[in-house]
């Protein structure tokens, strides 16, 4: 049985009924229900647990309009099953589950004590299951795979780990590994990744219908950064286990598409590298010849990620493809704008542009889009190769990152620099790694697949 299956549970007469409150409908629920006066006050997280039409019930405090508002329900209710009764603010159902589904995640995987256990909530009337258990089986495998330790996911085991989706989606996956990118034509994956003892490889999934609208997903798959030559200092270096996570956002995002059966043409495309430091890994100004042909004078070996990914788009625009997405936790200076929970979107097509910021409205999944200013690409100009990898200066550096990868897609994009890590608790957001721009990237391909 799933984390997800064990979140849920079918409606039995036991169920303890579960009243979400908002402070805007405690006056009317109070008049509604004279005899229950309880000093309850409806703040957000509050509990209050008492006898309501002859049995028990309990009282939780929610904001209104909070896609996340029962998301800290499974934290703080007692071990039993609940049943959900809506009432006072409307409370999309499919919302409230996707929240349980959220809030009750544990990363236990190094936990001596069992992590599964804990508060069940029956199955809402009316809910689409399967797309509520396809979404939140999504984010378990996001937040699993980010969450695990880079001595336990280094470029093999996430090799692996795309090999169970591809398996599980009956979808044909190729991984090659090593020196063999050389000959696949994939040098500077090969360059960011040749320092570790753990070889790099690049990852690639297919999946569909031949003549479907073609979808191509790259995902950053840094296992650990390091920085290279240019080596981090503790306190950045700390969290470079989550360097992986555009990887783990394209596994759940092709697991999504193909549990849904998407009428898409879908690749996926990997590039997975320890960025280590030895003394084969890239110096300083070293130039490298891309996939596509340019070459790059390497600015600062932790700069890394834009490289890798420099490859894989390139392959994943060579069939002329209708839309090309990369999820990646590219750079520290979309942090700074925008800070951990919106990702910025850059994109060098205004239909594609558009059709995100639809679905980022319409499923509560926020991002900003961020300008793709070209007048900046100058600066990316190369003293002695055609391109350099960073630009001068700490202006704008999720631009210059974007425009970098702008030179190597020949399509319409998407690039989401994410973060893909929740700094601290909230409701459905336990710290650790966290999916970030999945649902909204889900719904345009979904429309896409319609077409």
């Amino acid at each position: 049985m799933s984390a997800v299956d064990q979140a849920f549970c079918e409606t039995h007469p036991g169920a303890i009924e579960l009243i979400p409150l908002a402070t805007v409908d405690l006056q009317r629920w109070r008049i509604e229900n004279p005899d229950l006066w309880t000093g309850f006050h409806a703040r957000p997280g509050q509990v209050h647990h008492m006898r309501h039409k002859g049995g028990e019930c309990v009282l939780f405090g929610i904001c209104p309009d909070d896609r996340w508002a029962l998301g800290d329900a499974p934290r703080l209710l007692p071990q039993a099953d609940y049943r959900l009764t809506a009432t006072g603010s409307a409370i999309d159902l499919t919302e409230a589950a996707l929240a349980w589904s959220a809030g009750r995640y544990r990363f236990g995987r190094y936990k001596t004590a069992d992590a599964a256990s804990g508060p069940r909530l029956c199955w809402p009337e009316g809910v689409d299951r399967q797309n509520v258990k396809r979404e939140a089986e999504a984010r378990t495998l996001v937040r699993n795979l980010i969450n695990t330790p880079a001595n336990d996911m280094g470029p093999a085991e996430l090799a692996d780990a795309a090999s169970t989706v591809a398996k599980h989606g009956n979808a044909r996956i190729e991984i090659c590994c090593g020196d063999d990118l050389l000959g696949k034509n994939f040098p500077l994956v090969h360059a960011v990744g040749r320092a570790s003892s753990r070889p790099p490889c690049l990852i690639d999934i297919r999946w569909g219908e031949h003549g479907a609208p073609k979808v191509r997903l790259v995902g950053k798959g840094v296992c650990f950064d390091s920085g290279g030559l240019n080596l981090k200092a503790a306190d950045p270096m700390l969290l470079m286990k989550k360097d992986m996570a555009g990887a783990a956002h394209v596994l759940g995002l092709a697991q999504m598409i193909m549990d849904a059966k998407l009428r898409v043409d879908l690749r996926v495309l990997i590039p997975a590298v320890e960025n280590a430091v030895s003394g084969s890994a890239m110096r300083p100004l070293d130039v490298i010849r891309s996939r596509r042909g340019l070459t790059v004078e390497i600015g600062n070996t932790d700069a890394e990620g834009r490289l890798i990914l420099a490859d894989a788009l390139a392959a994943a625009c060579e069939d002329d493809p209708d839309l090309v997405i990369d999820f990646a936790t590219l750079t520290s200076a979309a942090r700074i704008a925008l800070g951990p929970e919106v990702p910025a979107l850059f994109s060098n097509d205004e239909t594609v542009a558009s059709s995100f910021l639809a679905a980022s409205a319409a499923t509560n999944d926020p991002m900003w889009r961020m300008p793709l200013w070209r007048r900046y690409a100058t600066n990316l100009n190369g003293a002695v190769a055609d391109l350099a990898s960073v630009a001068p200066g700490p202006m704008a550096g999720s631009i210059h990152a974007a425009l970098f990868l702008d030179r190597f897609v020949s399509a319409p994009w998407a690039h989401l620099d994410i973060y893909a890590w929740n700094p601290k608790h909230q409701p459905g957001r336990p710290e650790g790694g966290d999916a970030h721009g999945l649902r909204a990237a889900y719904a345009v391909i979904e429309q896409l697949a319609r077409r």
